[in-house]
Formats: C-alpha cells, sequence, structure tokens
C-alpha cells in the first residue's frame, strides 16, 4: 500500500455538493492499494501512521503522533499514487489493484485505524472528490508497505 500523509489545521471532502467528511487537526491520509497487497498491509501502514511522529512537543521538534495531540485521520482513496508515468504521458495503472480488491483493503484499513484509537472521516471509495484542506507546514511524507510481504 502506499500513501501520502500530510499534517492539517483542518480538511474536508466533499461528494458532489455534499460534505462527507471533515476533520480538525490531523493528517490526511490518501491511500492507494497495489495489486499485491493484502490485509497485512492495511495493517502495518494504520499502525505507521497512527505513530508518526510530525507534531510538535515542547521543544517544536516533530516529537507527538496525531493519537498524542487528539487529532484525527481523514482517509481519501487515491489510486492515482499507483500511476507510472517512466515512460509516456499518459498514467499506467497497472499495479494498482482491482477496484473490489481495493476498496476491501481501503475498508480494512480505515478500519485498522480506528482499532489504533484514531477518530476517522472518510471520503467514497471510487467517487469523484473534492479535498480541501490547511496543510500545517506543510509537511508531506510518502509511505509504502514493504514489498514481499510483512514480519
Amino acid at each position: 500500500m502506499r500513501a501520502v500523509v500530510q499534517r492539517v489545521r483542518q480538511a474536508s471532502v466533499r461528494v458532489g455538493a455534499s460534505r462527507v467528511g471533515a476533520i480538525g487537526l490531523g493528517l490526511v491520509v490518501l491511500v492507494a492499494v497495489g495489486s499485491a497487497d493484502t490485509a497485512d498491509d492495511a495493517r502495518w501502514l494504520a499502525h505507521k501512521v497512527a505513530g508518526l511522529r510530525v507534531f510538535p512537543d515542547d521543544r517544536g521538534r516533530m516529537g507527538h503522533s496525531v493519537r498524542d495531540v487528539g487529532g484525527s485521520l481523514l482517509v481519501i482513496s487515491q489510486f492515482t499514487l499507483y500511476g507510472d508515468v517512466s515512460r509516456g504521458f499518459r498514467p499506467d495503472f497497472a499495479r494498482a489493484a482491482p477496484a473490489e480488491a481495493a476498496e476491501t483493503l481501503y475498508v480494512a484499513f480505515v478500519e485498522a485505524c480506528r482499532a489504533e484509537k484514531l477518530a476517522v472521516a472518510t471520503g467514497v471509495f471510487r467517487a469523484e472528490m473534492e479535498v480541501e484542506l490547511l496543510n500545517w507546514g506543510p509537511v508531506s511524507l510518502v509511505i509504502e508497505s514493504p514489498e514481499g510481504g510483512l514480519a
């Protein structure tokens, strides 16, 4: 699985005219499922996101996690993170999981984040969404679950 994680002061997601998810302080997690990913990848990624120390401590260093600061997650499915543009200009999505498998693992990731005791808002899988956020820093990280299985 692959994710882009952004530290935010607030964020929301709309589908059409409806706001379907919103958070205050926390992390926006754009998440994509690869064709070889498993439920272990979803759990690994959720644990990694929950523990990321990207919020400032008393010394101004990145010493606190989203849980430490009482923040939330806004999780958005984003299969285009697997777009390969190494050849030509049109992205190739061959490494992305098929929609049904991707949705199952996306839901598993969301549930694993909730199991980490985090408040989680989401977008709508396979919908065209508008995500609005106030990126704080900006702080943005790319995280990918290990290839070939997890220890």
